[in-house]
């Protein structure tokens, strides 16, 4: 019995060892003196042992690029801060990529961050500490733009921290595959996570606040110099918002900011793009939460085909745009000769979105030539504030302007004339079209759409048709139900082949073979 005793202590002792305290290499913790070195010193010390655990005890670490390594353990204690240093020479500096023309800056480069790791196998950062980037990551190309980047990484877990202003990204992982991100607080001014051409990925648990961007978002971008998909994701049990940046770890949720720099409501959601080179499949987006935030956004605009998408149980209050947004379009920021991409499979259900800016209906459109294919729509309520009508909508700018409003109030000039513009080459956001022609759902260049038990309120009376359908095919609405004023059609079908409609208040039950321009 001794003998065991004494093995059992010393096994303690050296599983106590196997831990590397940052003071104990010489960071003094103290928020004035640069630890970067001895931060790095510890990492390097715990990888010549085979990994091991590289301890922040509390205090606040003022410190430029931290290098992580195989089979290292950051562990930041409750009260620990890593302080980004306003000092533009304490970061490595951005590595060469003959691809960055493909992408933005912040996405071709990895080594000017305040934490990074490249071709690294089982790497963690873990603990209640405090990433704080506010003095040192921003979002140009000198100095630190990441508080965390990771390039072709393998086995990853990041737990329990948080972020404040983690630059152009918080989290950048690119390349990574078994990823797992759990339980983190991120309060930052650009992006929250990016997830960008990975595989086999947990997002859980985790709140993300970014006002000025998006809070967690998919991405398959040309960085690596190859179209690499991100597959086999899971996002479950967050929450996004567009509150002012620093009141969601403050607990004050202040909603002072209107718009975010592309002048839009905020930010603050889960989106799929804009950068989407590789494709997107196996996806799967559960039991999330959005306040004050734009809606769900799934774009293929760069020749990416985004298939196998499920999506469920979400809430959205204050939403600042489309609440569902569902883009095909043909920017093609990738090499010459990548093909147009394309959408299908993708199943959105039990969506209640409540105050909705009303200026953006809900959106599924391609581009000529190419649908977005086979979507499901199921259990979906979305009450929008309304209070539109047709003047205001005439007033905007002709080309913006579907002939649908100009022949309601009173003008006759022919469709083809004030086509709703097509835009197939813009960046996608809900806005880029202008007052799109319907209040509840604007569904254009699309097959295989079905809508089942979906439900569109206006708070406000809002003079717009609740559904349009322009240049769709293959549709299913089913127990729609709407309720728009008197003399104003439920329904607006546009250049469109084979509509069943079931069950549907407002609108009498069965298949409209071919309409060019008929409202019901």
């Amino acid at each position: 019995m001794t003998k065991l005793i004494a093995a059992v202590l010393l096994s303690g002792v050296c599983a106590y060892a196997a831990a590397f305290d940052v003071k104990a290499f010489g960071a003094k913790g103290d928020g004035k003196t640069p630890d970067r070195d001895s931060i790095n010193r510890a990492i390097e010390a715990a990888s010549a042992a085979g990994g091991g655990t590289v301890q922040f005890p509390a205090g606040t670490y003022l410190t430029g690029s931290i290098r992580l390594r195989s089979h290292i353990t950051l562990q930041l204690d409750a009260g620990a801060i890593l302080e980004a240093s306003p000092d533009p020479a304490a970061y490595d500096p951005a590595e060469p990529n003959e691809f960055t023309r493909f992408q933005d800056f912040g996405h071709s480069h990895w080594h000017n961050s305040l934490i990074w790791g490249e071709g690294l196998d089982n790497v963690a950062i873990v603990g209640h500490g405090l990433i704080d980037g506010t003095k040192g990551l921003t979002r140009g190309e000198r100095g630190a733009d990441k508080a965390i980047a990771l390039k072709l990484c393998r086995n990853v877990t990041l737990r329990d921290f948080s972020i404040l202003s983690g630059g152009h990204f918080g989290i950048l992982a690119t390349g990574v595959d078994n990823l797992t991100i759990d339980n983190l607080r991120i309060d930052t001014n650009r992006d929250g996570i990016d997830v960008d051409s990975c595989r086999n990925v947990r997002i859980a648990n985790t709140s993300a606040n970014t006002p000025n961007d998006d809070a967690i978002v998919l991405k398959t971008t040309f960085a690596l110099g190859a179209f690499r998909p991100t597959e086999n994701v899971t996002i479950v049990n967050c929450f996004v918002s567009g509150y002012d940046i620093g009141s969601l770890l403050d607990g004050t949720y202040k909603r002072t900011v209107t718009r975010a720099p592309d002048r839009d409501g905020p930010t603050g959601r889960v989106k799929l793009g804009t950068e989407s080179n590789g494709d997107f499949r196996n996806i799967v987006i559960s039991n999330v939460v959005f306040d004050r935030s734009r809606g769900l956004a799934l774009e293929s605009v760069d020749g990416a085909r985004i298939e196998d998408v499920a999506i469920s149980n979400i809430t959205m209050r204050d939403v600042s745009n489309a609440p569902i947004f569902i883009r095909l379009g043909s920017r093609m920021r990738a090499p010459e000769g990548t093909p147009v991409g394309s959408i299908r499979r993708v199943h959105i259900a039990n969506v209640v979105a409540y105050d909705a800016d009303p200026r953006y209906a809900s959106i599924v459109s391609g581009i000529p030539g190419h649908d977005v294919e086979d979507v499901t729509l199921t259990n979906i309520r979305l009450v929008y504030r309304g209070g539109l009508n047709l003047d205001q909508v005439a007033k905007e700018p002709p080309d913006l302007v579907n002939t649908f409003f100009f022949r309601a109030s009173g003008g006759v000039p022919p469709r083809e004339a004030f086509a709703t513009p097509e835009r197939e080459k813009e960046y996608p956001e809900p806005s880029m079209f202008g007052l799109v022609p319907a209040s509840g759902f604007f569904i254009r260049h699309a097959r295989g759409i079905e809508l089942n038990d979906v439900h569109l309120v206006q708070m406000k009376e809002d003079h717009r048709p609740p559904l349009v359908l322009d240049q769709a095919r293959d549709i299913l609405l089913e127990r729609v139900t709407a309720a728009p004023p008197a003399g104003v059609p439920s329904l607006v079908l546009l250049k469109t082949e084979n509509v069943d409609i079931r069950n549907s208040a407002h609108l009498p039950d069965g298949r409209i073979e071919r309409a060019d321009h008929k409202e019901m």
